[in-house]
Parts: C-alpha cells; sequence; structure tokens
C-alpha cells in the first residue's frame, strides 16, 4: 500500500528529558492506525510533532512525498493533516454551525468569498455527524458527546486526508463511544486516512487495523490489535511488572 505519512527516526527532547527516541512510523493511504501507550509514553508528543505544534529535533516527517518537519501547523493543516483534541475548545460565543464555518473559511475556502457555500456545507458536515439538530444551538450548551462530535466536524472541515483523532471518546459512556466509533469508520469508509490515539482499549482494538505501543519515548511493540494485546512488554507498560 501506498505510504501517506512516513515518520522517520524522530526525537524530540525537553530540556534532559528525551520524549521520542528515533521513533520511525509509516502509515498507509487509507489505514485506521492505533497508538497507544501509558502515560507519559510519548504519544502527544508525537502527534504534535506529525501536526506540527512542535518541531521535532531529529529525523524527518514525509507527508504524501513531501518533508513537512519545518511547516507550521497550519501550512500542515493546508496539506490535510488534521486533528481533533482530546479536551474540546469550541468558540462558546458562536453556534454549531458558526465553529465549522471558521476552518472552512480559513482552510478550504480560504480564496472564496462564497459564505453561503460555507454554511451549506457545514451543515451537510453535522449532518453527517448526527448534530444538523444542533446548528443553531450556542456551542457552549452541548453535551460532551456532542462537543466531541462537533470537535471532530471542525476538524473534518479542514477536508483533511489524515485525521489525527486524539482520544475523542475519553470519559464518555460505552453507548456514546459507540456512536464516536460509529462516526470514525464511516469518515474512513470515505478514504481519510486515521489515526486513532486512545486509552480505551476496547476501542482502540475494534477500530485498529494496526497499532504501535509506545513507552518511554520508543516502540515497545507494533501489529495487529491481536499481536498488541497478546504481547507482554505491552501488558508490562500498562499493568506493570
Amino acid at each position: 500500500m501506498t505510504a501517506l505519512l512516513q515518520v522517520r527516526e524522530v526525537s524530540k527532547s525537553f530540556g534532559g528529558f528525551t520524549a521520542l527516541d528515533r521513533v520511525s512510523i509509516e502509515i498507509a493511504k487509507g489505514e485506521r492506525f492505533g497508538l497507544i501507550g501509558p502515560n507519559g509514553s510519548g504519544k502527544t508528543t508525537l502527534i504534535n510533532c506529525i501536526s506540527g505544534v512542535l518541531a521535532n529535533d531529529g529525523g524527518g516527517i514525509v507527508f504524501n512525498g513531501e518533508e513537512i518537519s519545518r511547516l507550521p501547523a497550519y501550512q500542515r493543516t493546508r496539506r490535510g493533516i488534521a486533528r481533533s483534541f482530546q479536551i474540546p475548545r469550541p468558540f462558546s460565543s458562536m453556534s454549531v454551525l458558526e465553529n465549522l464555518v471558521v476552518p472552512l473559511e480559513y482552510v478550504a475556502h480560504r480564496d472564496s468569498l462564497l459564505k453561503a457555500d460555507m454554511q451549506g456545507e457545514a451543515m451537510e458536515l453535522l449532518r453527517g455527524i448526527g448534530l444538523a439538530d444542533k446548528a443553531d444551538t450556542p456551542s457552549n450548551r452541548l453535551s460532551q458527546v456532542e462537543l466531541r462530535k462537533m470537535e471532530l466536524a471542525r476538524a473534518m472541515a479542514a477536508r483533511p486526508q489524515l485525521l489525527i483523532s486524539d482520544e475523542a471518546m475519553a470519559g464518555l459512556s460505552s453507548n456514546e463511544v459507540s456512536e464516536v466509533l460509529e462516526i470514525l469508520f464511516k469518515l474512513n469508509a470515505t478514504g481519510i486516512t486515521i489515526i486513532m490515539i486512545e486509552h480505551i482499549m476496547q476501542a482502540v482494538m475494534k477500530f485498529s487495523q494496526r497499532v504501535i505501543c509506545l513507552d518511554a519515548g520508543h516502540i515497545i511493540c507494533e501489529g495487529t490489535p491481536q499481536v498488541i494485546v497478546a504481547n507482554p512488554d505491552v501488558q508490562r507498560a500498562y499493568l506493570g511488572a
């Protein structure tokens, strides 16, 4: 399969602390990819390096055949990398629809003056995730699961080829987790590559075609969900010796 993202021996340190130590990953177009690891393992640092929030100290990041390590985050977004955040931070004074128009205006339609088209596209996104009836609702009145859905819709408004879902299911009930999983499966079915970072192992194992486990800045295991859960190093990382 053709690689969409290549992380090549990426390293990142903070003072004397090494958060990532020559991590290499290759993710294919259309893949459902899981990223797991205990707290402090380097997961967030890795996705911050991929999305451009942080600059890697060593190694390289190639997206669609282009080296992007030195590009700022907004240029990576315009090339097709989007992410949702574990803690949604919507524009609380805006409606749900207006929250989606913002990324549409500044990323997907940055050279267009057709605001009506943007609102129509925003409504399509809301229909796709089941929030059409909340379009005019102030975002600060949404429930937790509705906020997570809107966060995914805002990421999708950038028309990504790669979506990084950062703990989109944290704190949700089992039924709500199933709702978010269904959305992610639907997005992947349209051809979008998805990296899922999640502590809910059942969700990761159900969604992912391939998983890596990070611990202390190193990849300790890579493989199918079945291989990952049976690996003794993964079990030690999560459960202790």
